[in-house]
């Protein structure tokens, strides 16, 4: 998964910091909630800070369904101390999203937090373009 982090006019957030988090192969997160069932190689958890360029990836496994949700993976981005942004990114195409209520509510909006994963050289891969008010 990659991207770069801009403002609204274009301008990329050198410096902003970017998160993600996503449950395992087999739907478990690490998180206490969830038992410790989460398979213990793997992380779940990524963070990058983003150069000038604004730029960012992360590996990580494609994202699967559990338990009535969709797949996804979280995404956070901060700047200076401050949350600009909580969303969650969603695979096009996935049969399971008309089921998952939080992805239906987005309406139109969906189609920005929506995108292809499309198998690459380098495994399943995703780009997903982040713009920030600032």
């Amino acid at each position: 998964m990659d991207g770069v982090v801009t403002d609204l006019q274009g301008k990329p957030l050198a410096g902003a910091q970017v998160e993600i988090w996503q449950c395992d192969h087999a739907g478990h997160y690490h998180h206490p909630g969830d038992g410790g069932r989460a398979d213990p190689d793997f992380r779940g958890f990524g963070r990058v800070t983003v150069g000038s360029d604004g730029r960012y990836r992360f590996r990580t496994i494609r994202p699967v369904a559990y338990s009535g949700r969709t797949p996804h993976i979280h995404v956070k981005v901060k700047l200076s101390g401050r949350e600009l942004l909580t969303t969650q990114l969603y695979v096009e195409g996935d049969p399971h999203n008309e089921r998952d209520g939080l992805w239906r509510r987005l309406g139109a909006d969906r189609s920005l937090v929506t995108v292809p994963f499309r198998t690459g050289n380098d495994g399943v891969q995703a780009s997903f373009p982040i713009v920030v008010a600032t």
